[in-house]
C-alpha cells in the first residue's frame, strides 16, 4: 500500500466501455417475478448493459484500454505491465490480461489477472502503484472488466436484477512534482464471509456436474444482508483509513467514486463519512453493478464530462467477494 510521503504514481488517462444492448427493469419484469418499482426502490438501478452473445470480457477491456491509452498519449508498446481485475475472464486460463495484451498489440510484458471481484480495480491500482514507486516499471495499464450476465441465474430475482456488463481502464505512470497522483491505498480481506458471495461450483472444491448445473451452483450466489452490512461498514472504514493515513479531513475530498453496488449502501457510506451525496459520483441507475468495472467507468465518465477536474482530490472505495475491500485517495 502506498506510503504517505507524497504521490509516486498518477493516473495518466482513463477509458470505459459498456455494451450497446440495454436491459431495463421493465424488460426484467418479463423474465422474473419483479417490478421496476421494486428494483428501483431497493437498489437505485433502472437499467444495465448486457454483452452481445459473441462478445468476451477481453473484447470489452480492449475498448476501454484503448480509450485510456489515447487520453494518456501513449501506445500499447509504451506499456510495461497489464493488470486486469476480473472474475469473469474469457476462459479459466490463461488470464484475461493475456488476451487483452494480444488484442492491444502490446509487447511481451507481464500481464496478469487479479481476483478480488468488485474490489479488483482498487487491488490493481495498489499493485501498479507499488511497481512504479519501486522503479521497476513506468507505464502500467489497469482494467476492471466483468461479463456477469453469463454468471448470474436469470431466474433468481435477488441477483439477476443487480448486475451489468462493462469495462473501465486507467493508465498509471510516474507522478510529477505537482502533487497530483495516488496518495494512498488501503486493501483488506475478511475470509469469514467467503460463502456470502460466491460461485460455488467450477473450481477444485466442487467440480461442475449435472447436479451442480441443475442447482445452478455455477452461478453467482449471494446472501444479500451479509454483503449489505459488510459493504457499509468496511467501505466506510477503509475510506476513513485512507483519509487518516494521508492526514486529510473528509471535507478535503472533492469527489467520492464508490463501487456502484446499491444506492442505499452509498447513502449510508455518505452519512458515516459526513460527506454530502452531491459529492458522490453515481451512475448505478444506468449501469447496475458492474463489479470491478464500476469505479473506473464512473471515474472516466466524471472526468470526461468535467465534474472531476485536474487537481481534485478523489476518494474511491469498494467491497466484493472474499469479502475483499479497499480504498484509494487520488489527486487527479
Amino acid at each position: 500500500m502506498a506510503s504517505e510521503q507524497g504521490p509516486h504514481s498518477r493516473i495518466l488517462g482513463t477509458g470505459a466501455y459498456a455494451p450497446e444492448r440495454v436491459l431495463t427493469n421493465k424488460d426484467l419484469e418479463k423474465l422474473v417475478d419483479t417490478s421496476d418499482e421494486w428494483i428501483s426502490e431497493r437498489t437505485g438501478i433502472k437499467q444495465r448493459h448486457v454483452a452481445r452473445d459473441d462478445e468476451t470480457a477481453s473484447d470489452m477491456a480492449v475498448v476501454a484500454a484503448r480509450r485510456a491509452l489515447e487520453m494518456a498519449g501513449l501506445g500499447p508498446t509504451d506499456l510495461d505491465m497489464i493488470i486486469v481485475g476480473t472474475i469473469s475472464g474469457d476462459v479459466p486460463m490463461p488470464a484475461c490480461a493475456a488476451y487483452l495484451q494480444r488484442k492491444l498489440g502490446a509487447g511481451p510484458i507481464p500481464s496478469f489477472d487479479v481476483s478480488a471481484a468488485c474490489a479488483g480495480f482498487l487491488y490493481a491500482m495498489s499493485i501498479a502503484d507499488q511497481f512504479i514507486r519501486s522503479g521497476a516499471h513506468k507505464n502500467i495499464l489497469i482494467v476492471g472488466v466483468e461479463l456477469l450476465s453469463r454468471l448470474v441465474d436469470w431466474e433468481d430475482r435477488t441477483t439477476c436484477v443487480l448486475f451489468g456488463d462493462g469495462a473501465g481502464a486507467a493508465v498509471i505512470g510516474p507522478a510529477n512534482a505537482d502533487g497530483r497522483g495516488i496518495i494512498t491505498t488501503r486493501l483488506y480481506t475478511d475470509a469469514t464471509l467467503t460463502e456470502s458471495l460466491c460461485i460455488p461450483a467450477g473450481g477444485s472444491r466442487e467440480r461442475v456436474s449435472a447436479d451442480s448445473l441443475q442447482a445452478k451452483r455455477d452461478k453467482v450466489q449471494m446472501i444479500g444482508k451479509d454483503i449489505f452490512k459488510a459493504a457499509v461498514k468496511n467501505m466506510s472504514q477503509a475510506s476513513r483509513a485512507a483519509l487518516d493515513a494521508a492526514g486529510m479531513p473528509a471535507d478535503s475530498v472533492r469527489w467520492v467514486v464508490p463501487h456502484q453496488a446499491n444506492l442505499r449502501i452509498i447513502a449510508q457510506i455518505a452519512e458515516r463519512l459526513g460527506i454530502s451525496m452531491e459529492r458522490f459520483v453515481i451512475n448505478i441507475e444506468r449501469y447496475g453493478n458492474t463489479s470491478s468495472a464500476s469505479i473506473p467507468i464512473a471515474l472516466d465518465e466524471a472526468f470526461r464530462d468535467g465534474r472531476i477536474k485536474p487537481g481534485d482530490t478523489v476518494l474511491m472505495c469498494a467491497l466484493g467477494a472474499g469479502v475483499s475491500w479497499g480504498s484509494a485517495l487520488v489527486r487527479m
